[in-house]
């Protein structure tokens, strides 16, 4: 059986210099470094393509890096089995790009069908714990509403409903924001806040959405080509001098990442034309 490595028990999760990609042609992440202290929120930003999600997907075991070793609460997962790394598993919550909610499934059901799939615990029981999560985040009313007759806000909330449903050591949230409109956002944001402290999680969230992430975040990670670039807090993230993180925190359009696609001069274009 696997053991958890005492030294890296004081994060919840680290990357150490981790190398990924699918094939030898296509390398996505390289040589990533990163630590998720417990009890934090931390993001991970950049350009769309960059790695975070599969960064995700490394944290979740789904993937094996090529190179490096990905700890979760001192478990280095590369070397657990099947069922070690499905009793890990048990203790994350992830909260997917516009919630993959089951379509024919009650909202009640949504929420309880972890709590189903991993615990044995008598129907009546389940019921409670998953309209006690339903009530966290204000949706007890709409418990046997379908998926179908939800907003995009509300979705996305029974969502994260069921990504705490069994009280995760660990929640991970790809994209929370997408689609949202302000009043949702700001909702969304507030919840995945309070949570984590109700429940002293640890949270690790993706997100291209600046202005929210700098107001709820405790820690930020830059990633640009595969590649950590900065990192801070979200005030130090503010003041970055850094090229990149200014322009994609400012939303700049012209910056290292240029407006103009690459293309041969403008004016030798025209004269091809008239040639």
């Amino acid at each position: 059986m696997v053991q958890p490595d005492p030294s890296k028990l004081e994060t919840l999760v680290e990357i150490d210099n981790v190398t990924f990609g699918y094939d030898r042609n296509r390398t996505i992440l390289r040589g990533i470094n990163m630590q998720v202290p417990r009890g934090k929120v931390v993001a991970i930003m950049g350009g769309s393509g960059c790695g975070k999600t599969t960064l995700l997907r490394l944290i979740g075991g789904s993937l094996k890096p090529n190179q490096g070793e990905v700890h979760v609460n001192g478990f280095a997962l590369s070397v657990m089995k099947d069922r070690e790394m499905f009793a890990l598993r048990r203790r994350m919550g992830m909260l997917f790009q516009f919630g993959a909610l089951f379509t024919d499934m009650t909202v009640l059901d949504n929420v309880a069908f972890q709590i189903r799939e991993h615990t044995t615990l008598p129907e009546v029981m389940i019921r409670d714990l998953a309209l006690m999560k339903l009530q966290a985040v204000g949706l007890r009313g709409a418990a046997y509403l379908m998926p179908s007759e939800l907003s995009g806000g509300m979705a996305r909330r029974v969502a994260l409903a069921r990504s705490v449903a069994l009280d995760p050591m660990l929640i991970m949230y790809d994209e929370p924001f997408a689609g949202l409109d302000p009043l949702s956002l700001g909702v969304i944001s507030d919840l995945i806040r309070r949570l984590n402290d109700v429940l002293g999680s640890t949270s690790i969230i993706v997100t291209h959405d600046v202005t929210e992430a700098l107001e709820l975040v405790d820690y930020v990670y830059f990633m640009s080509a595969g590649a950590v670039v900065a990192e801070g807090t979200p005030a130090e993230i503010r003041a970055s001098e850094d090229a990149f993180v200014h322009q994609f925190v400012y939303g700049e359009s012209d910056g290292p990442v240029p407006f103009h696609y690459s293309a041969p001069a403008y004016r030798q274009d025209l004269m091809e034309e008239t040639a």
